[in-house]
């Protein structure tokens, strides 16, 4: 079954200096129909003005993803880390314990676009940590593995058993997905259009999958999706 979660129905807020829509509850928009699926708990599309960002500020116990889709994203955080994030870069950050981070629009000229994901860790108050990586043009064509619970294939270690996949779909390339039994996913279109099995997707759309044993993704237009394999 797939259950179609439209882009125009997500929550938005407007700071001036970020606009962000919001897949699911947040801050200030509660629905209680959509507060998470499975132990994804945020996709939020933030996009934030030249020289603007996020003063620091405290997260603990939760698997966060920044996921850059246009500009560059620059972070500091209480672990003594300090990196700028740019397209096709996924960082990982596992609050455990506690951290405190900033995240700042690295250009003063451009906007940036990144997607901020929020998974639920297995187990709380772990040791913190950090990792990023560039997966690139490994996502064309494909469903790229960039975060999962053992660091397979080179992608990201995540505190869950959950499976982020990404990948970049041109009109006509496609990707399947095979679903163990008692698993449940979750598809993100971040940009483009895409077919999931029979329904079209396109910028902002999301989908819940339960009960299909393969997931059938198809580029329409120059589609960019993320696929996470959760448990049920």
């Amino acid at each position: 079954m797939v259950t179609l979660r439209k882009a125009e129905d997500r929550g938005y807020a407007d700071h001036g200096w970020l606009q962000s829509r919001h897949t699911f509850s947040f801050a200030d928009y509660f629905d209680p129909k959509h507060v998470h699926v499975s132990v994804l708990r945020v996709i939020n599309d933030d996009r934030v003005a030249p020289g603007a960002g996020f003063p620091p500020h405290p997260h603990r116990d939760m698997e966060i993803l920044s996921y850059v889709l246009d500009g560059a994203l620059e972070h500091k955080d209480s672990m003594g880390n300090g990196s700028v994030i740019r397209p096709g870069e996924v960082q990982r950050m596992s609050a455990g314990t506690g951290v405190t981070h900033s995240e700042y629009n690295a250009s003063d000229r451009e906007p940036v676009r990144f997607l901020q994901i929020w998974i639920f860790p297995k187990e709380k108050r772990l040791a913190p940590g950090y990792e990023q990586k560039h997966f690139g043009d490994e996502r064309r064509g494909r469903l790229r593995l960039v975060a999962s619970p053992d660091g397979a294939e080179e992608s990201l270690t995540i505190h869950q058993d959950a499976r982020v996949y990404a990948g970049l779909l041109s009109r006509g390339e496609s990707a399947t997905h095979a679903m163990n039994a008692g698993r449940v996913a979750y598809i993100h279109v971040a940009r483009g259009e895409i077919r999931l099995n029979d329904a079209t997707l396109s910028e902002g759309d999301g989908a819940r999958v339960d009960d299909v044993a393969d997931i059938a993704l198809e580029g329409l237009d120059r589609g960019e999706v993320l696929l996470f394999d959760l448990p049920g």
